[in-house]
């Protein structure tokens, strides 16, 4: 019998490094009372979530900060990382995994990352595709808790049975995110397509090789005009 197509998002890869001894050990504690796909999905979207804390002031030309097991030691990450964290976690737990991608218009940032940027058009916004009981359903982790808490958003949840991709409206009804273009899913980071789309519209980010400061203390809920 031929080997099941979702049996090949089981493999480590450079990015979603499945194999790394701090990844393996992170799904291990993350999963331990989960008794099917399921639980250990569901457990592992939250675990990432919460233990890496959002930080888009990262260097975006690094790629220490797309691979799952630097960003988990680093403890903080933007949603690319913690896509690929999530994507790594669950490959080491047995569930097939991939990484996917779309642009967003986000409403809700921090003035400098605004400025930086030049825009509030998220490029390559990332998100996991675990294969769960049959079917593949997306997970986003990228933002923490207490990150959406204070932006007065409602935190992402996540149930393993249907995709949960982004908040649309934060709590007073105001647009949050909204999807703009589907850019995909993946084996592993296309490093070098987001890279080279990053260098196109945000070159001032890039020259900067990120910010300085603690994003979750200025992140604003006010939309940026």
């Amino acid at each position: 019998m031929s080997e099941s197509p979702e049996a090949s998002y089981l493999e480590p890869a450079a990015f979603i490094d499945s194999d790394a001894a701090n990844v393996r050990e992170f799904s291990r504690k993350a999963t331990s009372e989960a008794r099917d796909d399921v639980g250990r999905a569901i457990a592992l979207y939250e675990a990432v979530r919460e233990a890496v804390i959002y930080d888009p002031y990262v260097d975006v030309s690094d790629p220490a900060c797309y691979r799952a097991s630097e960003v988990l030691a680093a403890g903080r990450g933007y949603c690319v990382g913690k896509a690929s964290l999530l994507a790594a976690a669950a490959r080491a737990a047995g569930v097939p995994a991939r990484v996917g991608y779309s642009d967003v218009r986000n409403h809700m940032t921090s003035a400098r990352l605004y400025e930086a940027l030049g825009t509030d058009i998220f490029h390559w916004h990332s998100y996991a595709d675990l294969y769960v009981d049959g079917r593949w359903v997306k997970a986003t982790p990228a933002f923490n808790a207490s990150l959406c808490h204070r932006l007065g958003v409602h935190v992402l949840e996540f149930d393993a049975r249907s995709d949960s991709l982004f908040q649309q409206f934060d709590r007073s009804g105001r647009r949050h995110m909204e999807y703009l273009l589907d850019q995909g899913v993946y084996m592993d980071v296309p490093f070098d397509a987001i890279l080279a789309d990053f260098r196109v519209h945000y070159p001032a980010l890039l020259s900067k090789h990120g910010l300085s400061g603690d994003f979750q203390a200025e992140a604003v809920a006010d939309e940026i005009k």
